[in-house]
């Protein structure tokens, strides 16, 4: 990903603050200062509009992944349910399985006792043929008596009805291996169809899936750029800012010089920088920390993120006052901070006040402040999820652990 694009507009702004428009008269020093840092203001604004470009993306990636990731879930979801559907049939398999077994044996058995009696019947039609046919009349009257009649009529009798529950037979166990057959063969197809039904839905859905997860490590990939813009973007403000409040500096210095001139009196001498000590609160009343400086989780995204500062929560309006004697720097939003307030203390020392509510700030670029005086209003803008002072402290531009300062 190409990161020029900010060091290009910090060089353009620089750039700009060397070069002195052509006038018929000659600029005062502190008039040359005030277009330089004009100059140095454009060249913020922009690096500001670029980190909440950012933001804003970011907001949107997040909201776009979080989407993503509730229909991964849905999809594990109807993932789970198919593959409990899977396993439902994979029982019925196995039931008609064991009901192919069993009918497979009552099949073998019903084929057998039809050929043990196709064998018999047709041994006897064999016999006939060989020995010639002798019709039931023939049997009866070549009895030798009336008893041998009986006998041999009841003989006949047994032999019809033999054969005829022997024809019986065999047709019911035709007639059922038929209906086996086709009740089985009906079952294995349906059976199949499920099956095949229910695995054309997995292998969508999982091809759904491996869509959804290509999009959350595309969304993964630009939300990573993104934050690389914004950190490049806040790095870019800080030396901005930096660079406004020497200027800033040297302004009260031309003025004071001017002045001196104009009046003849001496210059006052300019301000003493913080060399250390400890921090007045920033708030009315000491309140526990809800938040504390280095790694955490971020709320909006869950990935793990540096907190550069100390998190104080109060009510919306509650006045937030100057930790040190120092020279307002920033007092604008910023991407992340929301409305904020930053303050040059002097040394390469500085502070910040992030979440100020809207209109809550009360001070300018270029006011002196005093330590404990109010800057402006607690509130909740920028990246925060409710009311409190989000508060830095900087050494040449580094955001380092504030808590040694307050205590």
């Amino acid at each position: 990903m190409k990161k020029s694009f900010l060091p290009l507009v910090l060089s353009v702004g620089l750039v700009g603050t060397l070069v002195v428009p052509q006038s018929g008269f000659a600029l005062t020093a502190s008039q040359r200062i005030e277009q330089e840092l004009k100059q140095l203001k454009q060249t913020k604004a922009a690096v500001e509009q670029k980190g909440t470009d950012a933001e804003k993306q970011l907001d949107q990636v997040a909201k776009e992944k979080q989407q993503t990731e509730n229909d991964i879930e849905a999809l594990l979801a109807q993932i789970d349910k198919t593959n409990q559907n899977l396993n439902q049939l994979n029982n019925q398999v196995e039931e008609v399985s064991i009901s192919l077994e069993k009918n497979g044996v009552q099949l073998e058995e019903a084929e057998g006792r039809v050929e043990s009696r196709d064998h018999m019947l047709r041994s006897r039609v064999r016999l006939m043929y060989m020995n010639g046919v002798v019709s039931y009349a023939d049997v009866l009257l070549s009895s030798t008596s009336f008893s041998d009649f009986l006998d041999r009529l009841e003989a006949l009798r047994s032999i019809v009805n033999q054969d005829k529950e022997i024809l019986e037979a065999n047709k019911r166990d035709r007639d059922t291996i038929t209906v086996k057959k086709a009740e089985i063969e009906t079952q294995l197809v349906e059976v199949k169809k499920l099956y095949a039904k229910t695995n054309a839905i997995k292998a969508d859905l999982v091809v759904k899936e491996k869509e959804k997860e290509v999009r959350i490590a595309s969304l993964s990939t630009k939300e990573k750029e993104l934050h690389e813009i914004s950190e490049e973007a806040e790095k870019q403000l800080m030396k901005v800012a930096s660079q406004e409040a020497a200027k800033l500096k040297a302004l009260k210095e031309a003025k004071a010089a001017e002045a001196a001139k104009k009046t003849g009196k001496p210059a006052a001498p300019p301000a003493t920088a913080f060399t250390g000590g400890k921090f007045g609160f920033p708030l009315p009343n000491t309140v526990a920390m809800s938040s504390d400086f280095g790694t955490r989780k971020d709320p909006f995204t869950g990935r793990s993120t540096t907190h550069n500062g100390i998190d104080f929560p109060s009510p919306a309006g509650t006045s937030i006052l100057a930790a040190e004697d120092g020279d307002v720097i920033v007092a604008s939003w910023v991407n992340g901070y929301g409305n904020t307030v930053m303050i040059d203390h002097g040394g390469g020392v500085w502070t910040l006040y992030g979440h100020i509510r809207n209109d809550g700030i009360v001070v300018k670029v270029g006011d002196s402040v005093k330590r404990g005086q109010k800057i402006a209003e607690v509130g909740s803008t920028g990246r925060s999820t409710g009311n409190h002072v989000h508060f830095e402290v900087r050494r040449n531009e580094v955001a380092i652990d504030p808590k040694p300062f307050l205590r």
